[in-house]
């Protein structure tokens, strides 16, 4: 690229703090810099015209794990494990609020669901191990999160019995990331779109950052590209989400965010429209990708159990389909870690991004230290 003299100077010299990334985490770890080091320039590079991945594509559940994912945890995690990560994703979330405000990002609790057809084979199990998930969680939230009421949404083909978490919320997502960029760009942080890194290598005293066709330096580089992190940590795999939504529904009567088959099925409403995704334990090796997209086996499923069991016997048309890419890995913790000397990443929010984005963020930006 042939940069002017002001283009060099103004973004791409004296740079003390590179992200890579723009999304939750990214633009978090940006403002935590800013707040502890506030005379230093901090960079964030997009390799999208919007955040790529999940952060504004995702189904803007502020949740922390329903009945079902928690009871599947606790096969391969301690209790103590199990609820350090709830105690997490309900920290973010309230560092969530309290940065951005309820309003600006449109939070609404209209509570949590779970529901179960009747061939589901966790429902026994959720059963089973729902008082011992409340004594569990009871010290976090000082009462029983979860709560067995009867099926009172017009939901077809499924169990009476549902599974009720009143702390459970939902946010615009489209909002809150815009309100987000608004507070960096106010803080002074330079935000660029359309940049790939395609290398970097670190020196003594900085890492050079190759884009597509220039390189520059910087003195510290940061990563929070979750689901694309795999080539920068070797325990985290991408895995795509398609979602849809509904055009407008006439006296729609569903308010509140909904989770079936240990969250692997996520529904909500929007206003009168219904918000429907999930269906990646259909094809985990075909969802393991970076590339967005949609599946015919996937859609279909999702198509059939909106038909059947959420809008039973209601008219409705499609509005929209779409993908997102998040990060998992073989463990339910985020990775949080320094790489080298000058290198660190954030990444692997495992599903939950807005819960943790904004702390995990924090804890990235809280392993620097400036020299």
């Amino acid at each position: 690229m042939d940069l002017s003299f002001w283009e060099r100077d103004r973004w791409f010299s004296g740079v003390e703090f590179t992200i890579v990334g723009s999304g939750i985490v990214g633009l978090h770890t940006a403002l935590r810099l800013r707040e502890k080091f506030p005379e230093s320039k901090v960079l964030v590079l997009e390799r999208g015209a919007l955040p790529q991945g999940a952060s504004t594509k995702n189904a803007g559940f502020a949740c922390f794990g329903s009945l079902s994912e928690i009871a599947d945890d606790l096969k391969s995690h301690t209790a103590d494990e199990v609820y350090k990560l709830v105690a997490m994703r309900w920290k973010g979330l309230g560092m969530l609020h309290n940065r951005l405000g309820d309003a600006a990002i449109g939070f609404e609790r209209n509570g949590g669901f779970e529901i179960y057809e009747p061939d589901d084979p966790t429902y026994d199990e959720c059963m089973s191990k729902l008082d011992e998930v409340n004594r569990l969680l009871h010290p976090l939230f000082n009462q029983d999160v979860f709560k067995v009421e009867s099926n009172r949404f017009g939901f077809g083909g499924i169990r009476n019995e549902i599974v009720a978490n009143s702390f459970e919320g939902q946010l615009d997502t489209g909002r809150m990331m815009e309100i987000l960029l608004r507070h960096a760009i106010a803080a002074g942080v330079l935000i660029l779109n359309r940049q790939t890194v395609t290398s970097h290598h670190e020196h003594s005293d900085g890492v050079l950052v190759a884009l597509d066709d220039f390189s520059f330096k910087t003195r510290h580089l940061l990563f929070a590209t979750n689901g694309f992190a795999g080539d920068i940590t070797a325990d985290v795999r991408p895995a795509r989400a398609q979602v849809l939504i509904t055009n407008p529904i006439p006296s729609l009567n569903i308010k509140g965010t909904f989770h079936m088959d240990r969250g692997f099925y996520y529904f909500r409403n929007i206003g009168n429209r219904i918000l429907f995704g999930g269906g990646r334990n259909l094809d985990f090796d075909g969802e393991t990708t970076t590339d967005f997209g949609l599946s015919s086996i996937i859609q279909n499923r999702l198509d059939d159990l909106l038909k059947n069991v959420i809008l039973p016997d209601t008219p409705f048309t499609i509005d929209h389909r779409w993908s997102g890419i998040m990060g998992v890995g073989s463990g339910k913790m985020p990775i949080v870690k320094k790489l080298s000397d000058r290198t660190y990443c954030g990444v692997r929010m495992g599903g939950m991004g807005v819960a943790i984005g904004s702390l995990i963020g924090t804890e990235l930006a809280d392993l620097v230290t400036h020299d």
